[in-house]
């Protein structure tokens, strides 16, 4: 008995449609990125460290600081110190703990577009840098009117609404240098050393400069951001610092940052 074999099927198996989801919500991005800055030892002290530094400098004010220069603006100076420090460190962490940590591949994965996370770290760096300063602009105030009553003089408000905003403005740009600088580099460790070697030892050099070379005083405003921003401190810049904000920000900031955001875009991550 002969059998025949079965012709071969022309039918092709139907396959089924992969599944779509969602993309994850920009607000749930910013949400998690707020939480990771927060959840760990080193972060919500390094936060918490906001607070007590600045009633640590509010209190080194009353008691050591004379009773006719008990003003207010003598306090928003003490406490301006530590902010300008512990503010461009938390943004700098922010972005490098994706790297030191290795958490990134996690990160990347859920969120495959990068641009989306570091808009998230700088959204949520910002915020927090506006509330800390505004939280120390009142424990300022509070200090003011506790060591004026103390010492018996009358109180005195002497940093306006507007100088208030400058400050703050720069602040934020303070910030974001520290930003730029982890974006950049990376590296925790590097990007502090090198902020602090911007802050501190840069400044000195182009101040030694420009008072030994008249031709670099004239243009220090155009190429020397952090000479720039002590403009805000001073009050409302005048339209030729405001340029000068501008053209020394390009370089020192906006420049930087776009090829930071361009080696992360790019770069494998691990």
């Amino acid at each position: 008995m002969s059998t025949t074999a079965a012709p071969p099927s022309t039918t092709t198996p139907s396959t089924a449609p992969a599944p779509s989801f969602a993309p994850i919500p920009f607000s749930r991005v910013v949400t998690v990125e707020l939480r990771k800055m927060f959840d760990t030892r080193s972060g919500y002290w390094l936060m918490a460290s906001i607070g007590i530094l600045a009633v640590l400098a509010t209190a080194a004010v009353v008691v050591f600081a004379p009773d006719d220069e008990l003003t207010y603006d003598a306090f928003a100076s003490a406490i301006g110190f530590p902010m300008a420090v512990i503010l461009p460190v938390i943004a700098i962490l922010s972005v490098t703990s994706e790297w030191s940590q290795r958490t990134g591949l996690t990160t990347f994965t859920f969120v495959p577009g990068r641009g989306r996370v570091i808009a998230a770290k700088a959204l949520c760096s910002i915020g927090i840098g506006v509330v800390s300063i505004v939280l120390a602009a009142a424990i300022g105030a509070l200090g003011n009117v506790v060591g004026t009553t103390i010492a018996g003089v009358d109180t005195v408000w002497d940093v306006s609404l507007v100088n208030l905003l400058m400050i703050v403005l720069a602040n934020v740009l303070g910030l974001l240098v520290g930003f730029m600088l982890g974006v950049l580099l990376r590296t925790s460790a590097a990007a502090i050393v090198a902020y602090f070697v911007y802050s501190f030892v840069l400044t000195g050099l182009t101040e030694l400069l420009a008072v030994n070379q008249e031709w670099f005083a004239d243009i220090r405003g155009w190429v020397d951001f952090n000479f720039a921003q002590g403009a805000l401190f001073d009050g409302v810049p005048t339209a030729e610092q405001w340029g000068q904000l501008g053209v020394s920000g390009l370089i020192w900031l906006v420049l930087p940052l776009a090829l930071g955001l361009r080696l992360v875009l790019r770069s494998e991550v691990k």
